[in-house]
């Protein structure tokens, strides 16, 4: 609005209009004030300040990075609890189940066979849990997540170490939850609390290792259903077909020479001497030398995979 008055007075039309567009522009002062700072400039200068002007972080190590993929793993579990079946109620079944039908018919009292089988369970319920992982990544493939792990400057290995990181976890409870429900039953380990805990650690250890077979299978195979499908073809011989259930002195002569060659069996068998409170040397090197070959074949298969996925 403009209007023109040469009067003088302080009341003319000239301070009037004046003092309305002062008015106006007084309401608009504060907008006008803040519109000159920050957020006029343009939206590259104000990047180019937090990119260039402030010292770059430091570039994460490996340990930091695979502990930090670890970390996502947990979170997983923390918002979606029922993950947690598969190493809590799965070990419950199978250790019922397997005492109370075979111990009177192996052992005549299912309170001694526990003391055979309780080892051999708990090494069969974990790592029949090991195929999850492959199953983790290949979920993981499916919803694009991995497409952004590879663009993330990080050691290359991290994401994969992470999921097997997540996953000890899940192995050490399945190990605790089967040791519980033991202990109740009747089980007593004569190696004691140091005979347990070296043989859930070596259990442990070797789980870990041979995780990454199915972390291949999850990068190579194009759903999850063909992952747990090939993973339960390879897991049901290896952990049937061994010293578990029986002795393996009951079984056919070419089934023992199978049992003799299956790192599963001799896992067994020096977890279940640990726990008896005998360290088995020449059982804990066999299974530790298997543990590094399958994580030096399959860690090295998974890894081209991932680089060429």
């Amino acid at each position: 609005m403009t209007t023109t008055n040469t009067g003088t007075g302080p009341g003319t039309a000239t301070d009037t209009a004046t003092g309305g567009a002062a008015g106006g522009s007084g309401a608009a002062g504060p907008a006008g004030a803040a519109g000159t700072g920050v957020a006029d400039r343009p939206v590259a200068d104000t990047l180019t300040e937090l990119l260039v002007n402030r010292e770059r972080p430091p570039r994460p190590g490996p340990v930091s990075a695979s502990a930090t993929f670890g970390w996502r793993a947990m979170l997983k579990i923390k918002h979606v609890p029922e993950q947690l079946a598969d190493v809590t109620v799965f070990p419950i079944i199978m250790t019922l189940m397997f005492t109370f039908l075979f111990g009177g018919a192996l052992a005549g009292s299912t309170t001694e066979y526990l003391q055979y089988l309780l080892p051999g369970i708990m090494v069969m319920s974990v790592v029949m849990t090991t195929m999850y992982t492959g199953v983790s990544v290949n979920n993981d493939i499916e919803k694009g997540v991995f497409d952004r792990f590879r663009t993330l400057a990080v050691w290359r290995p991290s994401p994969m170490v992470g999921y097997l990181l997540g996953d000890a976890f899940r192995y050490t409870v399945a190990s605790a939850v089967i040791l519980t429900v033991g202990l109740i039953l009747g089980f007593r380990p004569e190696g004691g609390p140091v005979g347990v805990l070296a043989g859930v650690g070596l259990l442990v250890v070797f789980c870990f290792a041979f995780s990454w077979i199915w972390t291949m299978l999850g990068l190579l195979l194009r759903s999850e259903k063909s992952v747990m499908g090939v993973s339960m073809m390879v897991l049901f011989p290896m952990t049937f077909l061994s010293n578990i259930l029986v002795e393996p002195e009951t079984m056919p002569g070419w089934l023992q020479g199978f049992v003799d060659v299956n790192p599963i069996a001799h896992l067994v068998a020096a977890v279940r001497d640990l726990m008896a409170g005998h360290v088995n040397t020449g059982e804990i090197t066999w299974t530790l030398v298997a543990g590094g070959l399958i994580m030096a074949v399959f860690g090295t298969l998974t890894m081209r995979l991932y680089n060429r996925k």
